[in-house]
């Protein structure tokens, strides 16, 4: 794969806009970076699907680690629950890798749009409920809930080649009692590690879908920088802007995507 200038200037706008919202929401950015790379990257076949995931994989460390260390910071990272969220995180991501290597690129597609669909419902639902947040006093971090947030968050990340913290965040939420923002330091900060490790097994294993190391590494690159620049910016916007506002244009975002990768 070569990619020329302007393609460049396209993959670093997509870097850019999926950073953003990664470090914004604690989500990774995939769900932007995937269907920008299927769109422009149309001929590329169905099996690049497996491609695609394997760069946004890697890009996500690059969008976790500058968010992560801009939610400590901000004091919003908690130990108690991040200790527990790790190990079944990592083995979950392993798990989701391998199982998504048994699935050809166009099933995978179509679950990824499946995916964003039911992502976009959860969204409206939560701009219309406006339920108040959780505090800190109503938290009820154990073993087991915060256990179980790791495994969703692992194996949505290594089977669909996302941060896995979309589904991680409200999990934790409902699970752990947590407010939204700790959620979210706690996803971002999970992801540096699950992510890194997911994206070397995904990447090492291109070649079984006729899709090359190099090409991720080269997509990767291309996006790399500019969402590291989106994941810190998009961390600190999470301590100012309000929520609801972020939730409607997400949810408009994944109908969207949906539509595209749903090949209809």
């Amino acid at each position: 794969m070569t990619l020329t200038p302007g393609e460049i200037a396209v993959v670093a706008g997509i870097g850019l806009a999926a950073g953003t919202l990664g470090g914004l929401l604690g989500i990774g950015g995939s769900i932007i970076m995937i269907p920008g790379m299927v769109i422009l990257f149309p001929g590329r076949g169905a099996d690049a699907q497996h491609l695609f995931q394997a760069a946004a994989m890697a890009v996500n460390v690059a969008v976790s680690l500058p968010a992560a260390i801009r939610h400590a910071k901000a004091g919003a990272l908690r130990v108690d629950l991040l200790k527990w969220l790790l190990p079944t995180g990592l083995a979950a991501i392993l798990l989701g890798v391998w199982f998504s290597n048994r699935l050809d690129g166009m099933t995978l597609r179509r679950i990824f749009a499946g995916f964003l669909l039911f992502l976009a419902a959860q969204q409206i639902l939560k701009v219309y409920l406006k339920k108040p947040d959780f505090t800190p006093e109503t938290s009820t971090v154990t073993p087991a809930r915060a256990g179980t947030v790791g495994g969703v968050l692992g194996m949505a990340a290594g089977l669909l080649g996302i941060g896995g913290g979309i589904l991680a965040v409200p999990l934790a939420q409902w699970l752990c009692r947590i407010p939204l923002k700790q959620a979210i330091a706690a996803s971002s900060a999970t992801m540096c590690i699950t992510a890194a490790i997911g994206a070397t097994m995904k990447i090492s294993t291109l070649p079984e879908h006729h899709q090359t190391p190099a090409d991720a590494l080269l997509l990767a690159a291309a996006l790399t920088p500019t969402a590291m620049i989106g994941g810190w910016l998009g961390a600190s916007l999470t301590h100012r802007l309000p929520m609801l506002w972020i939730r409607g244009a997400l949810a408009i975002l994944l109908l969207l995507a949906a539509w595209r990768m749903s090949g209809l």
